[in-house]
């Protein structure tokens, strides 16, 4: 693998460690620019015998990726069933999830929606003391259709999953840490998660394949729960309030560097 022929993203390979930096200014939104990079590079690297360990950064200390475009949500069809395979952002995740080496992403600023969903679905999250993490969906209409509903409640519990993805507000750093929704906090996370990586690529790779394959049994019905998420995110997609929403976020902001600074906020003004 040569990992050449990105845009929104680089790839630098260094002592087994694949360190992949998303630059999609200005937000590092989950485009039609980064998205299929995303979900192509997540299934390189799972393929790639040579990487022993995966970090994920953002070249912007404002955000690490916004969310996923709300546009782009607009102009899915509606009156999709339920879906019997996954999407090809789940099976990104999944990637993420499942490849048998460590995947650790180190988060710099803001994460939301489908980008915090990215997040939840590798091995080990690291974070600067200035990030922040947010589930804005439900406030839009709709839910975190990306595997939110399905990880988050396995990393803080039922009820911090709620207050979160129900209350659609900014959690900060150190209540992540405090929740075990990040694994700590750390100055630099990405010194942090590079030295990490490399200790855990400098031992017998069958070892740690197998120590994680070992562990990712805990894991029950991850592919059926993601299923049902998509079906309940489908059957949103046509409701005029959520419409409405959407429309409304893009409207008085959303997307723009200034309105995801305040997300939290914005998500309340969308509705009033």
């Amino acid at each position: 693998m040569n990992y050449e022929g990105f845009h929104a993203l680089t790839v630098k390979l260094a002592d087994g460690v694949a360190h992949v930096i998303i630059d999609n200014q200005p937000i590092n939104l989950f485009d039609l620019v980064l998205y299929p990079e995303m979900v192509k590079v997540s299934a390189e690297l799972r393929d790639d015998d040579s990487v022993r360990a995966v970090v994920v950064s953002s070249a912007n200390p404002e955000f690490f990726i916004a969310h996923f475009d709300v546009s782009l949500i607009l102009q899915l069809p509606t009156g999709r069933p339920a879906p019997t395979t996954l999407s090809d952002f789940h099976q990104m995740c999944e990637n993420f999830r499942t490849m048998p080496k460590p995947t650790i992403c180190a988060i710099d600023g803001r994460v939301g929606g489908g980008g915090s969903e990215v997040t939840l679905s590798m091995d080990m999250r690291f974070a600067s003391p200035r990030a922040v993490f947010n589930q804005p969906e439900v406030a839009l209409g709709i839910l975190p259709g990306g595997s939110g509903t399905v990880r988050l409640p396995r990393l803080v519990g039922r009820s911090r999953a709620l207050e979160v993805i129900l209350g659609s507000e900014d959690v900060d750093a150190m209540t992540a840490e405090k929740w075990g929704w990040v694994n700590r906090v750390v100055d630099n996370p990405v010194e942090h998660s590079l030295a990490m990586a490399r200790r855990i690529a400098s031992f017998p790779p069958q070892a740690v394949q197998a120590a994680k394959r070992t562990i990712l049994r805990a894991d029950d019905h991850v592919v059926e729960d993601l299923l049902a998420e998509a079906g309940e995110f489908n059957a949103l997609l046509s409701d005029q309030r959520a419409i409405a929403a959407m429309n409304n976020f893009m409207t008085r902001g959303g997307q723009t560097r200034e309105g995801e600074l305040r997300l939290g906020q914005l998500a309340t003004e969308i509705n009033d």
